[in-house]
């Protein structure tokens, strides 16, 4: 089984449960676990796989909590860095839909400094780039920037979600496009929520933004449509992979859950071309990575939230 390496930021999610999407109205929170990559590395060990969290949090209380969290999903904790910097923060809102409410206050994601050693490691394995914070600068970006040309040099099958927060990127959308397209035109697989694809291809039909978004180089595209399921898109094929019936009380980290199980799918099959162009081992694991999901938003917090492989098939 390949390893799979998430590269990004590890944070605490203060999230005002049970109170509605507006923050200023908040006056409660519940500290939870939280960060795309983490979630993801989470989510592929959660069920079995192998993956490694590379980041970096503060050496304070928040950081030691997430590390903790992390250790006891047994992802690899052997590449995070530490710094003196405070740990990241976000203050998440909640509304009755699950649909969720961002507010950042970055710190010390953004210190994570190019580790050339790793390089070796990525060779035939997996690397996935989460990019909610790993796009604004400072050394993470620059890292990230360095991990990306590592992962194509080493032959590793690399993985892009954009992870676009609205509240990081107001009056930056076009700063956003820019800085994803190399990405984009590289990795093997993307996945895109509904917004994302949109807002990358500046495309309102997604049959058109998926054309757009394979033109630009990516081979398969996964875009999430929440309980409608996903829309899986290769260069010869695409349909509407259905998800399963559920009743969603926090979509934080359903996202996650699917990439996360998607990859730890793929991670199983040494030929990753054959298995790739294989329409019907394609479209079994997106639906297996669909309900992963779904799983995920019947709890608060995401990666308490995701499911083992019993879970799965039962």
């Amino acid at each position: 089984m390949k390893k799979v390496f998430c590269i990004g930021e590890l944070l605490i999610d203060f999230v005002a449960e049970n109170q509605g999407k507006d923050l200023s109205k908040a006056k409660e929170f519940t500290k939870k676990a939280g960060g795309a990559p983490a979630n993801v590395a989470c989510a592929i060990s959660k069920l079995s796989g192998q993956s490694a969290f590379v980041g970096c949090v503060g050496n304070d209380p928040f950081g030691s909590f997430l590390l903790n969290i992390l250790d006891k999903e047994s992802v690899d904790l052997s590449l995070v860095q530490k710094s003196d910097v405070f740990t990241t923060l976000a203050f998440v809102s909640i509304d009755e839909d699950g649909e969720r409410d961002f507010v950042f206050s970055r710190g010390a994601d953004r210190e994570l400094k190019y580790d050339s050693n790793l390089k070796n490691e990525f060779k035939e394995n997996m690397v996935h780039f989460g990019a909610a914070t790993a796009l604004l600068g400072g050394n993470l970006e620059d890292a990230y920037s360095r991990y990306f040309f590592d992962a194509l040099t080493q032959n590793a099958f690399i993985s892009f979600d954009p992870n676009y927060r609205i509240d990081l990127w107001k009056n930056k959308e076009d700063i956003f496009i820019k800085k994803c397209i190399p990405f984009i035109q590289k990795s093997h697989l993307c996945k895109f929520s509904l917004e994302e694809a949109q807002l990358l291809s500046g495309k309102t039909d997604l049959k058109e933004a998926c054309t757009y978004l394979h033109e630009m180089g990516t081979d398969i595209i996964v875009i999430t449509l929440g309980g409608e399921g996903t829309l899986l898109s290769t260069k010869t094929y695409s349909k509407t992979i259905p998800s399963i019936s559920v009743k969603p009380v926090d979509t934080t980290g359903a996202g996650d859950a699917f990439i996360g199980c998607l990859l730890k799918q793929i991670a199983t099959h040494h030929n990753l071309e054959h298995t790739l162009e294989n329409e019907d081992l394609l479209t079994a694991m997106v639906a297996m990575a669909n309900k992963a999901g779904a799983i995920t938003t019947t709890n608060f917090g995401a990666i308490e939230s995701l499911p083992n492989q019993k879970q799965l098939v039962s």
